[in-house]
């Protein structure tokens, strides 16, 4: 058994979901400011994530889940994760953003599971509240550790692939630490870098 581990938002998508859905409701600049802060590593994830989802309250929950709907997935990542899947892997998506992209992101892309956040709403429309499994700058390592200890796979055999500082405490979790089109903070850690927005670069650093 195999476990293949990949951020979502700036890798199999391309962009940060929150930026898009801040765009619509007027806070788009002050959202994206915040949100490359985060991903440099200059800001604590759990209040940057707090913070930007504060802002979206008011907008319509209808209007959200649209908008998650229509996300343009990231060049060969239909291609990249059916290669790793012929290559024996499980793979599974961790997002620090909403359950309402990543579901319907598992389903094109034909994921085995994502793990993301839900967007609070109440009578139709965003309340600027957030919880669920990815909430923290450690969660995406303590899920992996509990994903590896329910498969039965070990670090040898775990791969990851990132962009921003949320995915460094899984790349302690996994021997092969991909960086795709990521901030300096993440390809320090990273044993494998690719700076070109195509997600089958991956498969030729994979061997079978």
């Amino acid at each position: 058994m195999k476990l293949a581990v990949f951020d979502f938002d700036s890798t199999l998508m391309d962009g940060e979901t929150i930026d898009f859905l801040a765009e619509v409701h007027g806070v788009g600049d002050e959202v994206k400011k915040i949100t490359e802060e985060a991903m440099s590593g200059r800001l604590d994830f759990f209040e940057s994530l707090t913070t930007r989802v504060a802002l979206l309250k008011g907008l319509e929950y209808k209007k959200a889940v649209e908008i998650c709907e229509n996300l343009p997935l990231m060049p060969g990542a239909i291609e990249t994760i059916k290669g790793l899947k012929d290559l024996g892997y499980k793979v599974v998506c961790f997002s620090g953003g909403f359950r309402i992209a990543t579901s319907k992101a598992k389903d094109i892309l034909d994921l085995d599971a994502d793990f993301s956040n839900i967007l609070h709403e109440k009578d139709g429309v965003l309340t600027g509240l957030v919880g669920g499994d990815m909430m923290f700058s450690s969660s995406k390592g303590d899920m992996i550790r509990r994903l590896q200890n329910l498969l039965g796979v070990t670090k040898q055999n775990t791969l990851v692939c990132g962009d921003g500082a949320n995915d460094l405490s899984m790349f302690s979790e996994a021997s092969t630490k991909i960086a795709f089109c990521a901030k300096d903070v993440l390809k320090k850690e990273a044993n494998i870098v690719i700076d070109t927005k195509d997600l089958t670069k991956i498969l030729e650093h994979i061997k079978a």
